[in-house]
């Protein structure tokens, strides 16, 4: 079972492609980034790279949601409370959307 674990790494190792020089062959494992996911260096440009990123950022669900949320009349803490999220990412979105709040 060991000897099938190896061999499946090994071989994943050699389907990889450096998004830089976009050599297929001499990759190498390279350690974890901090969120865990594998790190790989290519021995030929000498560049680190991770094959798999994680996303980072809110999903455009949570974005609209929270646009609405503030258009209808909850405060930017309030937003980010209910949310889970900083109060100036939801200010962030609304100036990038460009809906203006009513301060009246």
């Amino acid at each position: 079972m060991c000897y099938n674990k190896s061999m499946k790494k090994a071989k994943e190792m050699r389907t990889r492609k450096c998004p830089y020089c976009g050599a297929e062959h001499e990759q190498v494992r390279a350690g974890l980034n901090r969120s865990g996911t594998q790190r790989c260096r290519c021995l030929l440009c000498k560049k680190y790279y991770t094959p798999n990123a994680k996303p980072h950022g809110y999903s455009e669900e949570v974005q609209k949601q929270a646009i609405g949320l503030l258009l209808s009349g909850m405060s930017g803490r309030q937003v980010g409370i209910q949310l889970g999220m900083s109060k100036a990412n939801a200010y962030k979105w609304i100036k990038k959307t460009g809906v203006g709040v009513d301060k009246s």
